[in-house]
């Protein structure tokens, strides 16, 4: 009987590590997916992007399997086209922290992603979507955004730094949600306790291996509980800081085939 692969679980975010900055998986990358998967392993999306922004990159990629969204709150199988798991953030608690944040640095803007297949991105006036390409509902007021129940708001300061506000926010909120900081201008809100690593251990699960089986790739802090949560951390060269410093190893850029390195290596 053929023993299982040391790594069970290729676990890769999508922006800044397997996607290029066009939104597209090179073709060397494919082939290292394909070679990881040749070997028994199998590939795991973890990204902070939810479901209605990346089924058609599931479906360009052939990806058939379970993938975590939402910064860990939804697992979807992407075989089946349904959500097997969904976890809201309150939306009193919400609007509470927003207004805990602001009494600490002053008036930020919001935005929020509905929960579901088609839920929907809902932003407020002044607030700008760091990634223009997916798509985004403009609001008239705040109260608005609560109109349905959400998986996670997005935070942006006119003036502040990701880094500081994500710090400030997290000093404000307390238990009242998680808080992370996923790319440039994105620091977000969710369910208290909910992260990439908690959402890498319901996937691993769901598929009957071990999550710290799993190699994880990542650009930024809130790739952090998932490199806590698998046996082995790899930072892109264009991560953030603090991902670098706790990684095993880093790699190239995802311009670069960083993450296709590494697996040539591994599975090669």
């Amino acid at each position: 009987m053929p023993s299982p692969p040391a790594h069970a679980l290729v676990a890769t975010d999508l922006d800044g590590t397997l996607l290029r900055r066009d939104d597209t998986v090179s073709r060397r990358t494919r082939a290292a997916l394909a070679l990881a998967a040749r070997a028994g392993a199998r590939h795991l999306v973890v990204t902070g992007r939810t479901v209605p922004g990346i089924r058609r990159l599931l479906a360009e990629l052939g990806y058939r399997g379970p993938a975590v969204c939402g910064q860990g709150t939804q697992l979807y199988d992407a075989g089946s086209g349904r959500l097997v798991r969904t976890l809201t953030l309150d939306r009193e608690a919400a609007d509470t922290a927003l207004g805990k944040i602001e009494a600490q640095v002053g008036p930020v803007f919001a935005a929020v992603d509905q929960d579901g297949p088609e839920g929907r991105t809902l932003i407020e006036p002044g607030y700008r979507m760091p990634h223009p390409t997916l798509p985004a509902q403009r609001t008239r007021h705040r109260h608005e955004l609560w109109a349905a129940p959400v998986v996670k708001v997005l935070v942006r300061h006119p003036e502040l730094t990701d880094d500081t506000l994500a710090e400030a926010a997290r000093d404000a909120v307390g238990d009242l949600a998680t808080v992370t900081h996923s790319g440039p201008g994105t620091v977000e809100l969710q369910p208290y306790g909910v992260d990439k690593g908690t959402g890498l251990a319901l996937a691993a699960e769901y598929l009957g291996v071990a999550a710290d089986s799993a190699i994880a790739f990542g650009d930024m802090p809130n790739d952090l509980p998932m490199f806590r949560t698998s046996g082995y951390g790899v930072a892109m060269a264009n991560a953030h800081p603090q991902l670098r410093a706790a990684a095993d190893e880093v790699t190239s850029s995802n311009e670069d085939d960083g993450v296709a390195q590494v697996l040539e290596r591994v599975f090669g």
